[in-house]
């Protein structure tokens, strides 16, 4: 990615908070679950942007929001200038072609009723991108084979596929409406591990002959370290770490983003048996009772006062070359086994 490239998507501010409701007959909210709570974000045409965290920080709530499948509550989301937050349903309806979604579960983004080749036809057919059925068969011929799949494939149906085979088939269906963005929502983690290289590798090599630009959302930094530009690390709804993909891997300065790395397994086994893991304790806190300050400081090792009753902005702190939400950013090295972090 050129380092000029124009800003394709900008999240300002963004939020998704859900009403909890009561009550069978006379319902009432009790409580708001805040699934993303202010988050800025931006992906340069032809990047990748890693989303990475733990099951339930929000992460594919970013993802769907951008697409309107989840209602924004508050903040931007400019796609090309235009604020998709904003947009009336119709234009969203057109606006939407642009920006696809590839599913985590490839079993079941398919419609089991339909041929592999109705489900790419259809959405090549419903934006009118070809016209007759001569050429929507032919676009479709050329979407299998781009994914590395035979045209002949395409009079058959989802459960005569590998769940590789079907995920490939989940990327062709993106990639028929011609998208600017293709978010990335966890698209290997159902996979076998030998599959997710595949994959990871089929969806680099798109991008480089497409010019595709991602949002890719993992729970781990292992898996998206060969494809992304940078890395927004994600906890309880808000991101505590972000930088260019070597600086977040090589020196990663929340402790947060360490414990995660910490827990990627290295290829050398007496080096592995050498290293000191990070644990966290106790349990992610609830979205519907965020605390207060850091939202990490209940499970952090190097928490102080501070950090249970101020928040860190998103900025570069001291000791930090890119932004990072920590207090303690600068002791981290001191505080936390830098042998972790290079791991």
């Amino acid at each position: 990615m050129s380092q000029s490239a124009p800003t394709l998507i900008e999240i300002d501010g963004l939020k998704v908070h859900f009403p909890v409701l009561k009550g069978l007959i006379f319902e009432r909210q009790v409580g708001t679950v805040k699934a993303v709570d202010g988050i800025d974000l931006t992906i340069a045409r032809g990047e990748t942007l890693g989303l990475v965290g733990e099951s339930g920080c929000g992460k594919s709530t970013v993802g769907r929001a951008i697409l309107r499948l989840a209602p924004i509550t508050a903040g931007a989301v400019r796609f090309r200038g235009r604020d998709l937050a904003t947009l009336p349903e119709e234009e969203m309806r057109r606006e939407r072609r642009r920006v696809q979604l590839i599913f985590q579960d490839p079993y079941a983004s398919l419609n089991p009723r339909m041929s592999i080749g109705a489900c790419l036809a259809e959405p090549i057919r419903l934006h009118e991108l070809r016209q007759g059925d001569a050429a929507v068969k032919e676009r479709v011929a050329e979407l299998l084979t781009l994914v590395g799949l035979s045209p002949n494939h395409a009079g058959r149906f989802p459960h005569e596929f590998s769940g590789g085979q079907r995920q490939r088939i989940g990327i062709a269906r993106a990639l028929a409406c011609e998208p600017d963005l293709v978010v990335c929502d966890e698209p290997v983690s159902a996979l076998d591990v030998s599959i997710q290289a595949q994959v990871v590798n089929l969806l680099q090599d798109l991008q480089e002959r497409i010019g595709l630009t991602y949002l890719f959302i993992a729970h781990g930094l292992n898996v998206i370290r060969h494809l992304s530009s940078r890395v927004a690390v994600m906890y309880l709804g808000r991101i505590v770490e972000l930088g260019e993909k070597d600086a977040v891997y090589d020196n990663p300065r929340h402790p947060y983003t360490r414990a995660l790395l910490s827990a990627v397994p290295l290829p050398d086994p007496k080096a592995e048996r050498a290293r000191r893991r990070i644990i966290l304790q106790g349990d992610v806190p609830s979205p519907l009772n965020p605390p207060d300050g850091c939202r990490f400081a209940s499970r952090c090792p190097i928490a102080e006062a501070r950090c249970r009753t101020e928040t860190p902005p998103l900025v570069p702190m001291p000791g930090a070359a890119h932004p990072v939400a920590c207090w303690r950013a600068g002791e981290v090295d001191a505080l936390l086994p830098t042998s972790v972090a290079a791991a």
